[in-house]
């Protein structure tokens, strides 16, 4: 279905129903669900976070499995001064001003953080050739040296400079030509250092210590973010030959460990330029990425990476109709994006594609996303967009997801992941294995369906349309024959997910309305 459709359907109730202040109720489509079919486990992993200013009661509250200490502030992060390098995000302001820095004291704070409230790490290993020298405050650019910049910072001025964004009143990038003022060379000795402190302080995986680790964060838009210590376009020969230095670092240090890789930013470095095409025989970095680390394998019987892991932001238009939409992306070989990536390559189809990356070229490997974002998180269609989006990641069977950017506890995407996670603020959540569902109109109302380990079916419900839908549901294997709970979080209630009248089934069906913009689990007892 297309988004004029559903534009249109989603006005009908403006068209008919006639009296004002009551909301018409269109035929909704038909929902089915098989709990004996399509069975297979859903990764707790698929949940997790950015750490970034997460709210510690809702990180309790939604038992959020994972955090993910990464972005473009860790590429550069030497751990021995605790701080890092901002690059262009911040005017490529380095340090901190800590006179006295605690080594490592910013992500093993993170740890401690996240044991409190049952969750895993993820850190990030820096593998660019260069990171910060020293906690002081500094900048790569400043005026003072490299004259007027189009933009400067208006905080801080160290040692009395003006810190510039590096692009000249011209237009003309500048180009750092005192690197080692402000940075000292990275080295897998460095890393050994980090890892050697982080498994004597915390553990081994195995033993309860950070779980996972990243191979630094974007390394193909080094050029463009941390351009005054790479500002060479990284192939990807460099980046996968520094992978294998710094993977085997960790792995050498804790072999329990998880590592994640390449982590990079999206279609543009999952293809890459036609000359590396060329140059890996037809392959794309991604698929050339993951034939090398099968090779070096095979040749010192060491796993480098366990998990192959990328960013994914959605391309399009924009808009609420597109939104509720694009997360088809992630799995629709028939869904073209209305963006540059539709019409050069065609469906994304991003989730299988990747899984069917790894068993062609380096079977054994999960697949993660360790950052996505679907924009705003204060908007009710967000949180039905997320709500979307934690879905498929259950049914596709995803192994690894953490969201970029972080709800306050009040957005409505902290209640979409309540909805999975915490529904009833007593602990109970969707179910831990996917089972069949099917709606015929998934771009109306989305289903969901799993089954938990106290035998209970549970089913989130989407409805993305600006109209109360009723919808014919039929459940079987096994049918229910008793009343179903419901909770929903709509319009009705912004700041809560609300307990719903209970849901009566005959021989496994029932007439299901979904209001307007909501999203809701249902419980079905066996």
């Amino acid at each position: 279905m297309n988004v004029l459709r559903t534009m249109l359907l989603a006005a009908l109730p403006y068209f008919f129903g006639g009296v004002p202040g009551v909301r018409a109720q269109n035929a909704g489509p038909a929902i089915t669900v098989d709990g004996a079919a399509g069975r297979h486990q859903i990764s707790d992993y698929i949940y997790g976070m950015a750490e970034y200013g997460v709210d510690p009661g809702f990180q309790a509250a939604a038992r959020l499995p994972v955090l993910r200490w990464g972005g473009d502030g860790t590429t550069r992060y030497n751990w021995q001064v605790d701080s890092s390098n901002a690059g262009f995000d911040w005017f490529f302001m380095g340090g901190d001003g800590n006179a006295n820095p605690t080594p490592s004291g910013g992500p093993d704070a993170l740890v401690l953080a996240d044991q409190a409230t049952q969750s895993q790490t993820l850190l990030t290993i820096p593998i660019i050739p260069w990171i910060n020298s020293s906690a002081a405050w500094s900048c790569s650019f400043p005026v003072q040296v490299y004259g007027p910049q189009q933009e400067t910072n208006p905080y801080v001025f160290p040692n009395g400079d003006t810190c510039g964004n590096s692009i000249a009143t011209n237009g003309s990038q500048l180009l750092d030509t005192n690197i080692p003022a402000n940075h000292i060379p990275n080295t897998p000795s460095i890393q050994a250092g980090w890892m050697q402190h982080l498994v004597g302080r915390f553990g081994k995986a195995k033993s309860g210590g950070v779980q996972f680790y990243q191979m630094d964060n974007e390394p193909y838009g080094w050029a463009n973010t941390h351009r005054d210590v790479q500002p060479a376009q990284p192939t990807y020969d460099m980046i996968e030959a520094l992978t294998e230095q710094y993977a085997a670092v960790v792995k050498h240090a804790d072999p329990s460990a998880k590592v994640l890789g390449p982590s990079d930013f999206g279609w543009a470095a999952y293809v890459g330029s036609q000359a590396e095409i060329n140059e890996h025989g037809g392959l794309w970095n991604a698929q050339w990425y993951l034939s090398k680390m099968a090779a070096y394998e095979a040749a010192h019987h060491v796993r480098l990476i366990d998990y192959f892991d990328e960013h994914y932001y959605p391309s399009g238009p924009g808009g609420d109709a597109w939104l509720l939409q694009s997360t088809r992306s992630l799995w629709d070989p028939t869904y073209i994006d209305d963006s540059w990536i539709g019409q050069w390559y065609g469906a994304i189809y991003l989730i299988p594609r990747f899984k069917a990356w790894v068993a062609q070229y380096d079977p054994g490997l999960k697949v993660g996303l360790s950052e996505y974002s679907w924009g705003d998180t204060t908007e009710l269609v967000g949180g039905l967009v997320q709500a979307d989006v934690l879905g498929i990641f259950g049914r596709q069977g995803l192994d690894f997801a953490t969201m970029w950017n972080v709800p306050a506890p009040t957005d409505p995407v902290a209640f979409s992941f309540l909805l999975y996670r915490n529904y009833d603020g007593a602990g109970d959540g969707f179910g831990t294995v996917s089972v069949q569902s099917a709606s015929a109109d998934q771009d109306v109302v989305a289903v969901y369906a799993a089954k938990r380990s106290d035998h209970m079916l549970t089913m989130v419900l989407i409805n993305k349309t600006l109209g109360d839908v009723v919808c014919p549901l039929k459940v079987t294997h096994p049918a229910p024959t008793a009343a179903a709970q419901m909770y929903m979080y709509s319009n009705a209630d912004l700041t809560a997910i609300d307990a719903q009248a209970p849901v009566q089934f005959t021989h496994g069906q029932a007439s299901l309305t979904v209001p307007a913009y909501s999203m809701s689990i249902l419980i079905l007892p066996e």
